[in-house]
C-alpha cells in the first residue's frame, strides 16, 4: 500500500478504493480454494459407508458439531444404548471444519440478541452459556482433544467513533469485561484502525475447529458410536413404534433420531421454512515472520471482530506445521435466491478481494503478506438469530437448527436439548422459552429473497448512519425478525 493510502485509510469503504487492485491480487495469487483447517494431515482416514440394514437405538443424522455431540453425550448418558451416527460426505466437512475457531459462551448470538427475544430468561442463558462452555473445556481435556483450546476471549474493537460510545456502555459489565481506550487496544493489538476496544476475557475460547470435530469424531468411536461417512439419509417415515431413515446403502430402523442438519434441507419438512443458508468467506495468510508478528503486538491472542452490522471476525491460528497464521473473515453474507447450495457458491473472487484490502487496511504492516487459502461456506440462519428445536413422531424425532453461526459452542447445548427432549421427561432445558417457542419461518420464493436483499441494503445504511437503524429494520424488530448481537 502507498504511504498516501496508510494514511488516507480510515475506513474499510476506503480501503477497496486506496489498496491497489494489483495488491490484492498478488497476495491472493496461489491461494488454495478449500478451508485451511481442512487441509491438514492429521485428518483422519474415511470410514466406510453403511453397508444393509441396521437397527439401533439412536440415529443421529449428521457428522458436525450437532450430531456428534448428540452421539456422544447420548453414550455418556447410557453406554449401553446402540447410536449410529449417519454422515453424507465427511465428519466436519461442512460448517464445523470451515468456521473461524471461536468457541462463544453465548446461546443467543450476544447478550443484546437475547435480551431482545427472550428478556425475561436472557440471564439464565447466559448462566447455562457459561456452563456450556466450561464443559466444552473440560470434554477436551477429559478426551485428550488436540484442538488448540485456548481461552482468551474475545476484544471488540471500535472501527468508528460512534463505537467508542457502545463499548464504554458494556465496559464494567463485570471483573472480566474490560473496556479499552485508543491507546490500550493499540498495546493490545497495534492497528490504526482501532479507536478502542472491549476485552471479554472468558465468554470465548479459541479452538482448531477442524481439530474439534475430528477429536469429538475419535471420542465417538473410543465410546462406541458406530460411524458411517458417504451414507446421506434421504428420507425419514414411520415403522410401528420406530423410525426408518432411507439412505443410498440401506435403511437404518431406529427406536429414536436426533437430526443435527442444520443448514441441509430438513428432513422434517415442516422446518425447511425457519433456515435460510447465508454464504460466509474468509482468508487464511501464510506464517508470518517474527518481525511481522512484533509489528501487530497481539501477544494475548484474544479472537477479534469489529461492530458493525456487516462484521469482521479475525484471529490468530497456529500452523500444523508451526508458525503463526492470522484468519481474517466475514463482511459479505450473501444469501441465493431460492434457498440454492452449490459447491460453486463457496469461491466468491469479489468477496476475497474485498476481504484482502480490509485486512491491509487493518493491517497496513502486514502489506507484503501472502494468503495461503481462501474459501466459504453455508451458515443456518433463522430469523432470531440463536437456535430452536422440535419433535416429530410422536417424540420419537428431534431436531435443532438455526446456529446463525455461533455454533461452535452452542450446538453442545442444542444436543443436550434434543436428548432431553428424546428422554420424554421435562428437564430445566426442556422448559425454556428458547426451546419451547420457534422463529418465525422466512417466506417462500420470491418474497424471502426480496425481503432479505432489503434487509441487507437497510443493515448497509444502518453502518453508514452511526448504527441508526431506519424503518425497514424497525419493522423487522417489531414483528420478531430484527437482530441486535
Amino acid at each position: 500500500m502507498s504511504t498516501a493510502g496508510r494514511a488516507n485509510c480510515t475506513t474499510y469503504e476506503q480501503a477497496e478504493r486506496l489498496v491497489p487492485r494489483a495488491q490484492t491480487a498478488a497476495a491472493l495469487a496461489g491461494a488454495s480454494a478449500g478451508p485451511f483447517w481442512l487441509d491438514d494431515p492429521a485428518r483422519p482416514e474415511p470410514l466406510p459407508p453403511l453397508a444393509g440394514n441396521a437397527r439401533t437405538d439412536l440415529a443421529v443424522v449428521g457428522g458436525g458439531y450437532s450430531g456428534l455431540w448428540t452421539a456422544l453425550m447420548a453414550k455418556e448418558r447410557d453406554p449401553g444404548r446402540r447410536v449410529v451416527l449417519l454422515e453424507g460426505r465427511r465428519i466436519g466437512w461442512a460448517a464445523s471444519g470451515r468456521n473461524g475457531g471461536f468457541c462463544e459462551a453465548s446461546l443467543t448470538h450476544g447478550d443484546a440478541n437475547g435480551e431482545k427475544h427472550l428478556p425475561q430468561e436472557a440471564a439464565r442463558l447466559r448462566g447455562l452459556g457459561r456452563e456450556n462452555l466450561q464443559q466444552i473445556a473440560d470434554t477436551v481435556a477429559r478426551y485428550g482433544i488436540d484442538c488448540g483450546f485456548e481461552w482468551t476471549g474475545t476484544l471488540s474493537v471500535a472501527t468508528a467513533d460512534h463505537h467508542v460510545g457502545w463499548l464504554k456502555e458494556e465496559g464494567g459489565a463485570g471483573p472480566d469485561v474490560v473496556f479499552l481506550d485508543r491507546e490500550a487496544v493499540h498495546k493490545e493489538v497495534a492497528s490504526p484502525l482501532f479507536r478502542a476496544g472491549l476485552w471479554d476475557r472468558k465468554g470465548t475460547a479459541m479452538l482448531n475447529p477442524a481439530r474439534l470435530a475430528w477429536g469429538l469424531q475419535r471420542a465417538c468411536l473410543e465410546t462406541g458410536v458406530e460411524i458411517f461417512e458417504h451414507t446421506p439419509v434421504r428420507s425419514l417415515r414411520r415403522a410401528g413404534n420406530a423410525v426408518e431413515l432411507a439412505t443410498d446403502h440401506g435403511t437404518v430402523t431406529a427406536s429414536q433420531a436426533a437430526l443435527g442438519t442444520n443448514v441441509f434441507p430438513s428432513l422434517l419438512k415442516r422446518t425447511r421454512l425457519h433456515i435460510v443458508p447465508v454464504y460466509d468467506y474468509a482468508l487464511m495468510t501464510e506464517p508470518l515472520s517474527d518481525a511481522q508478528l512484533r509489528a501487530i503486538g497481539w501477544q494475548n491472542r484474544q479472537g477479534l471482530a469489529d461492530l458493525d452490522n456487516r462484521f469482521h471476525y479475525y484471529r490468530l491460528a497456529t500452523d500444523p506445521a508451526g508458525g503463526t497464521r492470522i484468519l481474517f473473515g466475514g463482511y459479505d453474507a450473501v444469501y441465493r435466491f431460492g434457498r440454492t447450495m452449490k459447491p460453486e457458491y463457496e469461491h466468491r473472487p469479489e468477496t476475497f478481494r474485498r476481504l484482502a484490502a480490509h485486512f491491509f487496511a487493518t493491517f497496513p504492516q502486514l502489506g507484503d503478506v501472502k494468503f495461503s487459502h481462501q474459501w466459504g461456506g453455508a451458515i443456518d440462519t433463522c430469523s432470531r438469530f440463536f437456535p430452536f428445536f422440535s419433535t416429530a413422531q410422536s417424540g420419537r424425532v428431534a431436531f435443532a437448527a438455526g446456529y446463525t453461526g455461533l455454533g461452535v459452542g452452542a450446538t453442545r447445548f442444542g444436543a443436550n436439548v434434543m436428548l432431553d427432549l428424546l428422554g420424554g421427561t421435562p428437564t430445566e432445558r426442556t422448559e425454556l422459552a428458547m426451546v419451547r417457542r420457534k422463529p418465525l419461518p422466512f417466506p417462500p420464493e420470491p418474497l424471502a429473497w426480496l425481503g432479505i436483499k432489503a434487509t441487507t441494503a437497510a443493515l448497509v445504511r444502518a453502518d453508514q448512519n452511526q448504527g441508526r437503524r431506519g424503518l425497514w429494520l424497525k419493522a423487522m424488530d417489531a414483528v420478531g425478525m430484527g437482530f441486535d448481537s
